[in-house]
């Protein structure tokens, strides 16, 4: 998002805190030790609900780090930009105060989980009143912090991004600029981020990081307690823009919009087959895949519409379950809300009482995403093996001898013989928990995938309900397959937690007669709505209900009475549905 191209006040403060607040993923290097390089930015989430979800959610996922929204006091409102709008480095705003936020750091780490926080060091607000916790303030005058000699003596907005003094010297949309060459300023913005070290915090998001020279920042980093502390930066790319994210590498990792970009051009109207060496290669706004944070969406590019969101449904999982799977950079998924207006904050304030309610879209504990963060750590460091593609929207990929995906974003189900570098074996598809493949001694299996839907395999994959009456054998999902010739296309709202899934049962062989073991996997890649499709002969009158089961085999039913339905003579019944509790 550019200053530039908006109109009205409003729209430009806005357009700031989003400029600001463009991206957010991990906490410790691009390659960090250990493999778990998957960071889940939980937008505008309170601490409190952050901590649960490092518990409940992240941990058991295996997500490396945890990226928290800005710590500072603010201005007030209930806008999510206000965020970034700092008038004080006090820790006290509508997400929480300092003993929340440490006891969230403790948790988080009590959970495997590192904490990164978005750090708004370009600026301060862009005019003047009392802050969250109670500090007043006017425009270049922030008590105990910062007043009129500190900022820039350029009081006007930026204008040209070719002119490096102006884009870094200038004011982003009215916010008042800090002289980050200042070394009084330096060692005040320093000091806010030691304290944040001292509390456990075990990196930063620079936020706006385009807008503040490089050689401030590795100033401002090297007066830090631990100058080796995780550092990523947010530089947007621009072609011929006076500033390049290839700057900022010095210090640390930079945020990949055009990686982002390109996913959406690609997922939306291009070719899945272009994927085959996604990544430095590409060129411009592309750096080194040890520097770079890659993800597919984050708060600012799902409200300007220049990436894919959750409103993207099934097309949106399947990035990021590509994106997850492929070996460039470190992921990062965003987790936040509904909206229908950009400027709209966080529901409740920010706490969330429970993913998918009260507006939380939660799409880190989506099945199909979540599932990915297993694999991505179970695969870390090989390289691709066996690349496959049908020339245009289904292809599929091994991660050496460790993993295999293949991802389907035609119209229709594909169904295939695939050759992986993997052991012969039984694997459990993270995909469809309960659907297990088995390769041969000549490394192929062979499975059905359904429309807008993927198989994902590794070596020691949790089987959730494998064994317990999964499905097995060479193994075939209809999770996710369009238009059969004639049958039944089922969907159901179903919310589930980490390991559970939902399958459909019935009288007929092909919902396995009762037989929870023999019941049909449904595809989570639009959740929270379940979805299969069943080929049935056409006039099939059925009677069917769906059933949840997790991790330890365990089954159960939802409630209330046998559905029921009849197939038409010609086509599908299509059947939209809501768990019974």
């Amino acid at each position: 998002m550019r200053s530039r191209v908006l109109s009205g006040a409003l729209a430009a403060v806005v357009a700031a805190a989003g400029l600001i607040a463009l991206s957010s993923q991990q906490g410790a290097q691009a390659s960090p030790p250990g493999g778990k390089d998957v960071t889940a930015t939980l937008f505008e989430w309170t601490y409190d609900s952050v901590a649960r979800a490092c518990t409940d959610q992240l941990g058991p996922a295996g997500d490396g780090y945890v990226e928290i929204s800005p710590a500072t006091e603010t201005i007030q409102g209930g806008q999510w930009w206000t965020s970034y709008q700092p008038v004080s480095y006090k820790l006290q705003n509508r997400l929480g105060d300092e003993t929340s936020l440490k006891h969230m750091i403790d948790t988080c780490h009590a959970a495997g989980v590192k904490v990164v926080a978005d750090a708004v060091i370009n600026h301060m607000s862009a005019g003047s009143g009392t802050g969250t916790a109670g500090t007043a303030y006017t425009k270049y005058d922030y008590p105990g912090f910062y007043q009129n000699q500190d900022f820039h003596t350029c009081r006007t907005d930026i204008t040209d991004y070719q002119d490096r003094s102006d884009v870094q010297n200038c004011e982003l949309v009215g916010l008042a600029d800090l002289d980050t060459g200042s070394d009084y300023v330096r060692g005040t913005i320093a000091g806010y981020l030691n304290h944040l070290t001292s509390l456990g915090v075990d990196g930063f998001r620079i936020d706006a990081a385009k807008h503040i020279a490089a050689s401030d920042l590795a100033a401002i980093k090297a007066k830090l307690t631990n100058p080796n502390v995780y550092w990523a930066q947010e530089v947007i790319y621009g072609a011929g823009e006076a500033v390049q994210p290839s700057e900022y590498t010095g210090t640390g990792d930079v945020d990949a919009f055009q990686g982002a970009y390109d996913l959406k051009r690609i997922f939306t109207s291009e070719k899945l087959a272009y994927l085959g060496n996604w990544g430095a290669s590409w060129g411009a706004g592309y750096l080194a895949s040890d520097k770079s944070r890659t993800f597919v969406d984050n708060w600012d590019t799902e409200r300007n519409g220049s990436t894919l969101s959750y409103k993207d449904n099934a097309t949106y999982t399947l990035a990021n379950v590509f994106m997850l799977a492929w070996p460039y950079g470190s992921p990062n998924v965003l987790s936040d809300y509904e909206f229908s207006d950009n400027d709209a904050g966080p529901p409740n304030g920010g706490t969330v009482n429970a993913c998918y309610s009260d507006g939380w879209k939660c799409e880190h504990a989506w099945p199909q995403i979540a599932s990915m963060v297993g694999f991505r750590n179970a695969v870390s460091g090989t390289a691709v093996t066996n690349w496959w593609d049908d020339g245009n929207n289904a292809v599929a990929f091994g991660r050496g001898s460790r993993g295999y995906v293949a991802i389907n974003h035609e119209g229709a189900a594909l169904t295939r013989t695939f050759t992986t570098s993997l052991a012969p074996g039984g694997y459990c598809d993270v995909q469809h928990p309960g659907t297990v493949y088995t390769v041969g001694s000549n490394g192929a299996f062979t499975a059905t995938v359904g429309a807008g839907d993927a198989v994902a395999l590794y070596s020691g994959a949790p089987c959730g309900t494998a064994g317990a009456g999964g499905t097995t054998g060479t193994g075939s999902t209809t999770g996710g397959t369009t238009d059969p010739a004639s049958g039944a296309s089922f969907a159901v709202d179903a919310t589930t937690v980490l390991g559970q899934n939902i399958f459909v049962a019935g009288d007929n062989a092909a919902l396995g007669g009762w037989d929870p073991a023999k019941a049909v996997p449904l595809s989570a890649a639009s959740y929270p709505v379940w979805k299969a499709d069943v080929r049935l002969p056409a006039g099939t009158a059925f009677q069917y209900k769906y059933i949840r089961k997790d991790g330890s085999g365990a089954v159960t039913w939802e409630s209330g009475a046998n559905r029921s339905a009849t197939v038409p003579s010609g086509g599908t019944v299509v059947l939209n549905d809501t768990w019974r509790n």
